[in-house]
């Protein structure tokens, strides 16, 4: 009975446009502080089986990054510079927050007041936003006398922004600035239902909005601002401004179970942004009980770009009622656009169609109040590829635990490996522990002219460990390889291998030679004890899906340069633990490998820098939990930072700004900060109690 009332009440909320009732529970508080908002070279484990795998292309790309228009050559394309012009009237109040641009004094003495200026003579007001206006206009809370107001809406319209489009308000800038009542847009609040226009639809209303809300639909999270802005379902012009149907719930079960199991019909777009996800859905289509309907017949040019599939689709698509389809499906897919939202949204639900949405970075519809977990199926857009790949290469298609079980199937490529315990998130379902010794990785970039460099004494000392099986030496220095008899003797395999390219990427190569389940990463320059080696790896084999180790960073935002921010202050948290000195299963090699596209790839070999950003920003992403700092000597960083090596990253004046960059571009392809802050550090047991040293297994670290 509580399933089917919250589902019928999620329903009537977002079936109608409820703003009006939304602002007016609006509690006048401060918003809280924002964050911008087969195994490989090893044989088998008993009882699986090794097969060749078919080499695959790169990783998909972040779904994130917009894309030109196909076949439009370049004249059309928009520069970054004049993106960022562009959008300036967007983004210059990201820092824009209730308790930093609302003024709660307007609205002690009268209460919650709403103002809608006089419309302008002369100006035309489309039909869609004259109702939104009436519907304020005869709401509880609106008043006549501005200086009464709490809150202030325009008459000018500004539902639709885009420049192509014949409701288009030009010189609307102006316009605005000349409003006596504006004061840089405090308490004010703007609708937008489109923005942006072909061909990269940006979300830019074309004027600078200062400090007033917006109350947009399709924004993206990236550009939403929490307790400020509120995100809005996108809304027909034939949407009723108040009533409409009743929804569809008919029955008692929760969710309805009908004809169709999963239903769309819409557009098809033939280029540009928002084609991939409708391009590939007559992959998933069969006719029966998912039926997902595309047609190419729309625009005056449709016929220029139409493929060898169109004539098909639209037959096909003609074939079907959409809402005989609507009322009798139990999921209706809503595949974002040209925009993030879609008109499919409100539709699916009114029809009490559970929605599937396929749309990455959109926030949803009044997201602060309303949790869409409850109500929706909220999927990426790239499962539906990795699907389809999985019904082409069967042999080597994910199971049901791979797809229901975290981290789910994106990240578990079933290239690497067709057994579940070479990953590390399956050990407990299995029963099974990581294998219990490690290889160790040594990325070499100095010379080797004396006996008494670091990257020599380092080496001794993991060679001491009783977990190490095997010491990887990768050469990555422009002088030739010392000969074999300059290196240490040690009781363990001593394997130097001379890298090809000689970029920072290759340290994370699934190299053949690794063939344990975990990798002790470390730069030459590295100052470890045995002690400290064996201990991080004993706690690394609780945690064999994280990072463990120990040089810690941490991330933050920064209000100033409204971007994020990379530090190296010892702190109370961390977010990071850098691979000059981390154990983490060899999975990541290849997953850094194959899973991340050439362009951070080249950007950190450009640099020489920022590749244990770039993985620690993986294996966040992957786990959603952050690595593990243990204890150490805190001398490790000034040992590492006092290095007088040319060839020394840490001596580069450029390399803190570097990482600085990195933060902020690698943000933006995961399309979110996917990097978690903790404040737990693992210390061994007994360390520093008050009882003998000789009781203590790891007695040496307190001695450093």
């Amino acid at each position: 009975m509580q399933a089917k009332k919250r589902y019928l009440t999620l329903l009537s909320a977002a079936t109608c446009l409820a703003l009006l009732l939304y602002l007016g529970g609006v509690q006048l508080r401060a918003a809280r502080a924002p964050p911008p908002a087969g195994r490989h070279g090893a044989a088998p484990r008993p009882g699986s089986e090794q097969r060749p795998w078919p080499r695959f292309p790169d990783a998909l790309r972040s779904f994130g990054e917009p894309e030109g228009a196909g076949g439009g050559g370049g004249a059309g394309r928009v520069s970054p510079r004049q993106r960022r012009d562009g959008s300036a009237g967007l983004y210059r109040g990201r820092r824009c927050r209730m308790e930093s641009c609302f003024d709660f004094g307007l609205c002690q003495k009268n209460g919650f007041k709403v103002y809608v200026y006089p419309q302008q003579k002369g100006e035309k007001i489309a039909e869609s936003y004259q109702n939104v206006l009436a519907a304020i206009e005869g709401s509880r809370f609106y008043t006549s006398d501005p200086s009464q107001a709490c809150l202030f809406v325009l008459s000018l319209d500004t539902l639709d922004r885009d420049q192509l489009s014949p409701q288009y308000v030009h010189n609307l800038r102006s316009k605005v600035q000349s409003l006596h009542l504006w004061n840089n847009g405090r308490n004010h609040l703007i609708f937008n239902l489109y923005s942006g226009t072909w061909p990269d639809y940006t979300e830019d209303v074309g004027f600078d909005i200062g400090q007033a809300m917006l109350a947009k639909a399709s924004i993206s999270t990236e550009n939403f601002r929490p307790n400020f802005d509120v995100s809005i379902p996108l809304f027909s012009k034939d949407h009723p401004r108040t009533g409409g149907e009743k929804g569809f719930l008919r029955f008692n079960t929760i969710p309805p179970l009908r004809k169709y199991m999963l239903v769309f019909k819409g557009k098809r777009y033939l280029t540009g942004i928002g084609s991939d996800t409708r391009n590939a859905l007559y992959h998933v289509h069969n006719g029966e009980d998912v039926v997902l309907l595309t047609t190419c017949k729309h625009g005056k040019d449709w016929q220029k770009h139409k493929d060898s599939r169109c004539d098909k689709d639209n037959t096909e698509y003609e074939k079907y009622d959409y809402r005989e389809m609507l009322h009798n499906a139990t999921f209706c897919l809503v595949p974002r656009g040209r925009r993030l939202g879609s008109f499919r949204f409100l539709e699916a639900l009114q029809a009490a169609c559970v929605p599937v949405m396929l749309s990455n970075g959109w926030e949803l519809p009044f997201s602060e109040v309303i949790d869409w977990k409850q109500a929706a199926v909220i999927g990426d857009e790239r499962l539906l590829l990795q699907i389809i790949q999985d019904r082409i290469f069967k042999h080597i298609s994910r199971n049901s635990l791979i797809w229901n079980k975290h981290p789910g199937g994106l990240f578990v490529l079933p290239q690497y490996s067709s057994y579940l315990g070479d990953f590390p998130y399956y050990y407990a379902n299995l029963g099974l522990k990581p294998l219990p010794t490690f290889t160790a990785v040594i990325h070499a970039v100095t010379p080797l002219v004396s006996q008494s460099q670091p990257v020599l004494k380092l080496l001794v000392a993991v060679a001491k460990s009783q977990y190490c099986a095997k010491i990887i030496v990768l050469w990555n220095c422009d002088k030739p390889l010392p000969a074999k008899h300059r290196w240490p003797a040690t009781s363990v395999p001593v394997i130097v291998i001379e890298g090809e390219s000689k970029v920072m990427s290759s340290r994370f190569l699934p190299y053949d030679n690794i063939g344990t389940d975990a990798v002790l990463s470390l730069d030459e320059d590295t100052v470890l004890s045995t002690t400290e080696v064996d201990f991080a790896f004993t706690v690394w084999q609780s945690f064999p899906e994280r990072i463990v180790g120990y040089p810690a960073r941490s991330h933050f935002w920064d209000n100033t340069k409204e971007r994020w921010g990379y530090t190296s202050k010892w702190t109370n948290d961390y977010s990071m633990v850098l691979t000059g000195a981390a154990i983490y299963h060899k999975y990541y090699h290849y997953l850094y490998t194959h899973y991340l596209p050439a362009s951070l790839k080249n950007m950190v070999d450009q640099l020489a820098n920022c590749e244990d950003i770039l993985m620690n920003f993986l294996v966040s992403a992957v786990t959603k939990l952050p690595p593990i700092k243990v204890t150490q000597k805190k001398q490790y960083k000034e040992t590492m930072m006092g290095q007088t090596s040319r060839a020394s990253r840490w001596a580069d004046p450029d390399h803190f700004a570097q990482r600085q960059s990195c933060m902020n571009t690698f943000a933006s392809w995961f399309g979110y900060m996917p990097l978690i802050h903790s404040q737990m550090r693992l210390d061994p047991v007994l360390f520093k109690d008050q009882v003998s040293i000789l009781r203590k297994k790891y007695r040496d670290i307190e001695r450093l």
